[in-house]
C-alpha cells in the first residue's frame, strides 16, 4: 500500500490494524557515467514497494534528497546540509506520530544519510527524555544493502569491481526498476580508484568520473532482479519484527 496512492480514509483504516510505516530514504547524486542520479532513492523505493505490496504494510513517499555535499562538483547532484536534513526528518516523524504511527522504519539507500538520520532520531527521543516522559513511538534505520543475505549475493554476482560508490549492485537494481534507462558507457580505468571522501572539489579531483573502486559496467536488470528479490525477503522479515515490537 502506497501512501501517495491512498486516500485519507484508507490511511485511517490502515491505522486501525497497524501503527507501522516504511519511509524509503535516499539521495539525488551522481553515480558515475552509467548510473542514474536517483540511484540511492530508487533502490530502497523499488524494494519497499514490492515488499509492501506483498506483505501489506504502508510505504510512505520517498525522502529522495539526502546528505551528499561531496557530489556537488557533478551536475545534477542535490544535497541537504546535515542540519537541514535532521530538521526535515524530525518534521516527517512528528507528522506521522501526530496521526498515530508508533513504528517508523526508515529504509535507506545512501551511506551519507546514516549519521544525520541517527542524529535526527536522537533529537526526537531527547524531547521525551528531557521531559521525563516515555516516548510513545520507536524509530529504526535500515540500509537495503546491509539486510541479511544481500552482501553474500553481491559477492557472488560481482566477485570483482563492486566498489564503494556507483557500485555494480546498486546500478543493477536501478536497471531492473527502469530497464529503459540503461546506459552503455566505456570506462577507464575499468575499476575506479579508491580513497577518502571530503569536500566536492577534492572528490572530483580524486574520482573524475564519479566512481569509487567500482566497475558498474557489469550491471544488468537480471542481476538487479536477484538483488531485489533477496532484499525484499529480508526486509519483510525485518519490518514485521519491528512492527510487532520484536526488534
Amino acid at each position: 500500500m502506497q501512501l501517495h496512492q491512498a486516500s485519507w480514509p484508507e490511511v485511517e483504516a490502515y491505522l486501525k490494524r497497524s501503527k507501522g510505516i516504511v519511509i524509503p530514504i535516499g539521495s539525488t547524486e551522481q553515480h558515475g557515467p552509467n548510473g542514474l542520479l536517483g540511484t540511492d532513492a530508487i533502490c530502497p523505493e523499488v524494494i519497499a514497494k514490492e515488499a509492501g505490496d506483498e506483505a501489506g504494510f504502508l510505504v510512505g513517499p520517498t525522502f529522495n534528497v539526502g546528505s551528499a555535499q561531496h557530489h556537488l562538483a557533478f551536475p545534477g547532484s542535490i544535497t541537504l546540509r546535515p542540519t537541514t536534513m535532521i530538521a526535515a526528518v524530525n518534521d516527517w516523524i512528528d507528522s506521522l506520530v501526530r496521526h498515530g504511527f508508533t513504528r517508523i522504519y526508515f529504509f535507506n539507500g545512501h551511506g551519507g544519510n546514516i549519521a544525520p538520520v541517527n542524529a535526527a532520531f536522537s533529537e526526537s527521543y531527547s524531547a521525551y527524555s528531557l521531559d521525563g516522559e516515555a516516548c510513545p513511538y520507536q524509530l529504526k534505520l535500515e540500509n537495503w544493502f546491509t539486510l541479511p543475505g544481500v552482501q553474500p549475493l553481491v559477492r557472488e554476482l560481482f566477485p570483482e569491481g563492486e566498489g564503494g560508490h556507483a557500485t555494480a549492485s546498486e546500478v543493477s537494481v536501478t536497471y531492473y526498476a527502469y530497464p529503459e534507462a540503461q546506459k552503455q558507457v566505456e570506462m577507464s580505468p575499468k575499476i575506479a580508484p579508491t580513497g577518502p571522501i571530503r569536500d566536492a572539489a577534492d572528490y572530483r579531483r580524486r574520482f573524475p568520473d564519479g566512481r569509487i573502486g567500482s566497475d558498474p559496467s557489469q550491471a544488468t536488470p537480471e542481476k538487479g532482479a536477484k538483488l531485489v528479490a533477496q532484499a525484499k525477503r529480508a526486509m519483510i522479515a525485518d519490518v514485521k519484527a519491528f512492527f510487532e515490537g520484536q526488534a
